[in-house]
């Protein structure tokens, strides 16, 4: 039997790096008669239970910070430190601080220059003792890359990456394997850019209209005609085509906190597309809910119930991207007031719905959808438990039918919960340490992140769907309703329902059951059931963004719509002070950023940058190298070991366009101000034109004095809500 123990060895300082040392113990107990015979004695004079005992003991070296051309060099090192995973972290986040054409001439020219009879600063590493075993390590970097980062190399339209890789292998490693990879990967890209294919898939190949098609609001009818599995099956099966395309560095919060510059209007594409796909979802809900006037209260009803079913339909095909779409939109404003209609659902379907809502609770930053996820993400089948018989039923009834055709299921998540992750790091976590070195205990916190996105990506190819070119051709011809064409529509159908229909009880009865079904309370209702209003239009599209919280909406520049909902009220509830678009389900329920800059109330309906604001950032083990990352992590509205995230926003702009900023006890005013500036994409040295005010609630703020420690000084029970504003 074998026993490993780790023991912390400190750290190890060289010129240009740290590293964390842990030595790995390993005892192996064998039976007395192998022992003995191995220590040469006798194994018949020992009794049969002696066991003899043996240690083991090695040195695992992990960087823990380093300069970028010592990180390059511990590519061809970490596999001899014992630093198994350093490769991959390496290749996943590298993005955040370094081109490919940088680690690329490194790793070539500096460390890879075989002709070099000293091979120069090579010569200095213990595991490389030959040329041979420089060139092995060379190509296993590559092969790694290429395997892992392909997409790194996509430089159009010159290639310049590629060209210089297929020139070292020329010279290096010819007529190599490495080398006609390489050549047939640069055919691929010049022939996609050719083809115009390379900017698939933003925003979504799914919503382009082919020749003669025109949007248009469909009958309910048409809905109708589709079986709710099908339904379920084609929504499931754009998501696996967008997500399996995420390229996972395009989620770090270091790249993805800058796409509200107009510089970056392009940046991560991928990410983008997955945002589009599911707006797309949520304003179809909505517009089959609400886009024919003429439904009677049974028949909207019923399309809502019909919702459920495939709400229900894409929980048993474990894509929980489109069920949370589904589920937002039912959840949005102007489909939530519709009190009359959702008397009219049975109490069976109104249950089903009810356990579906309950997986986006954001209750302990969302731990019921995150244990879920990973428990879904190793099993061959939806893992469905009911607490209503009924549902039960027709829950395994459905998963027995796929059990008999034998085809295991992927799981789509909803990648929200991980940008939220990255982004909540990338703000915690400083990107450079003393003495100016790259922080890599960093990446590798981030590398737990990237490993479950690309975990759930690789699930994904045991999806076997098929294409149904019927309904992808309804779903791309919806014409989505705007914010207000929706609000507007909620209210002339709850105005001509027969309200006398049920009694005065019998109806606040049904409202007070329909609140139960929607989760979190600080939420933002509509004063006097008014539209929601516009603010003034503040910029470009580019300014409305944030660094824990993404709008969907405001990602479509190619489009004016604006079609983004309402956050969910509940019909009891007085007005509340805002909403919150770090604390919600997708963004339609709890808000997000308003589009093209607009800064209204308008909440998006996909806020990726939801939910890290009730705990620290989950921390998981992966691979073998201990880190000594702390814990826990500074998080919005908690102040710990002397941190903590506040938001801010800009005074004209609705409080969800905030950015999340990390403050420490010795943070004052000018220091915090000046970091908000930054991040707003303003002029840091404006400083002194700008005062930070603490939002207490709806009539009290706190205003501080010019040189006052922010920290010490903020109201800490409250929410941690700041407001940015130009003095007069």
């Amino acid at each position: 039997s074998r026993q490993t123990t780790f023991q912390d060895g400190g750290e190890e300082v060289e010129d240009g790096a740290v590293y964390n040392v842990t030595l790995k113990k390993v005892q192996i107990q064998q039976a007395a008669n192998k022992g003995a015979r191995w220590l040469g004695g006798e194994g018949d004079q020992l009794p049969p239970e002696h066991t003899v005992r043996q240690y083991e003991t090695s040195k695992i070296r992990a960087i823990k910070a380093g300069t970028l051309e010592k990180l390059v060099e511990n590519l061809l090192t970490a596999f001899g430190d014992a630093d198994f995973s350093y490769i991959s972290i390496f290749l996943a986040t590298y993005r955040a601080f370094a081109s490919p054409s940088a680690v690329l001439e490194l790793l070539l020219d500096r460390f890879g220059n075989l002709d070099t009879s000293s091979h120069g600063e090579v010569a200095n590493l213990n595991s490389l003792e030959s040329e041979i075993v420089l060139r092995a390590e060379i190509a296993s970097v590559l092969r790694a890359w290429l395997d892992q980062c392909a997409e790194d190399f996509r430089e159009p339209p010159d290639y310049s990456s590629l060209l210089k890789l297929l020139g070292y292998l020329r010279s290096n490693m010819p007529n190599s394997d490495m080398e006609s990879r390489v050549q047939n990967l640069l055919k691929h890209f010049q022939n996609q850019e050719v083809e115009a294919v390379g900017e698939f898939p933003f925003p979504s190949p799914f919503l382009d209209l082919v020749d003669g098609e025109k949007l248009e609001i469909s009958s309910p009818e048409e809905f109708s005609s589709f079986q709710d599995h099908v339904v379920a099956e084609q929504l499931t099966y754009m998501d696996v085509m967008l997500f399996k395309r995420v390229v996972p560095y395009h989620c770090l919060g270091s790249i993805w906190s800058q796409r509200d510059k107009k510089e970056n209007k392009n940046l991560a594409p991928t990410v983008r597309a997955t945002i589009t796909q599911f707006n797309a979802v949520t304003k179809c809900v909505i517009s089959t809910v609400l886009g024919t006037r003429e439904l009677k209260i049974q028949q909207r009803a019923k399309i809502i119930e019909k919702w459920i079913h495939i709400a229900h339909e894409c929980r048993i095909l474990k894509n929980f991207s489109s069920l949370r779409a589904i589920i937002s939109a039912l959840q949005s404003n102007s489909i939530y007031r519709l009190k009359t209609t959702w008397m009219c659902v049975s109490k069976d379907i109104l249950l089903m719905y009810e356990e579906l809502s309950e997986i986006f609770s954001d209750h302990d930053n969302y731990l019921t959808s995150r244990e879920l996820l990973m428990k879904e993400a190793t099993s061959k089948f939806a893992n469905l438990d009911s607490s209503e018989k009924e549902n039960q039923k027709k829950s395994q009834k459905r998963l027995q039918l796929q059990k008999n055709k034998g085809v295991m299921q992927g799981t789509v998540p909803y990648l929200g919960t991980f940008l939220t992750d990255l982004i909540m790091l990338d703000t915690a976590l400083q990107d450079y340490v003393e003495g100016g070195l790259i922080n890599f205990e960093k990446r590798r916190r981030e590398f737990e992140v990237i490993a479950q996105i690309k975990l759930l990506q690789s699930s994904c190819n045991s999806y076997c769907l098929i294409p149904d070119q019927k309904f992808l051709q309804w779903f791309r011809r919806q014409r989505h309703l705007t914010e207000e064409e929706s609000y507007r529509l909620s209210r002339e159908a709850e105005a001509a329902a027969d309200t006398n229909v049920l009694s005065p009880k019998s109806q606040k009865s049904m409202v007070k059951r329909i609140s139960t079904l929607f989760l979190g309370t600080d939420v933002f209702t509509p004063p006097k059931e008014q539209p929601p209003k516009s603010s003034p239009a503040g910029g470009s599209s580019g300014e409305s963004t944030d660094s824990a919280s993404v709008s969907s909406c405001e990602f479509n520049h190619s489009e004016t719509e604006d079609v983004c909902v309402t956050p969910v009220s509940s019909p009891e509830d007085p007005l509340k002070k805002g909403y919150d678009s770090d604390k919600g389900s997708i963004g339609s329920d709890k808000g997000s950023i308003s589009n093209k800059g607009s800064g209204s109330s308008k909440g998006s309906i996909f806020d990726p940058g939801s939910g890290s604001d009730s705990g620290s950032i989950p921390s998981r083990d992966s691979g073998s190298v201990p880190s000594s990352a702390p814990k826990v992590l500074p998080v919005y509205n908690r102040q710990s070991g002397g941190s903590c995230i506040i938001r801010v926003s800009m005074d004209g702009l609705h409080a969800s366009v905030y950015k999340s900023i990390l403050i420490t006890n010795q943070d004052r005013i000018p220091d915090v101000t000046q970091r908000a500036l930054l991040k707003h994409n303003l002029h840091p040295d404006a400083v002194e034109d700008y005062e930070l005010v603490q939002v207490i609630s709806e009539d009290k703020e706190l205003v501080f004095p010019r040189d006052a420690n922010v920290f010490y000084g903020m109201n800490s029970h409250v929410n941690f809500d700041f407001i940015l504003r130009k003095k007069a």
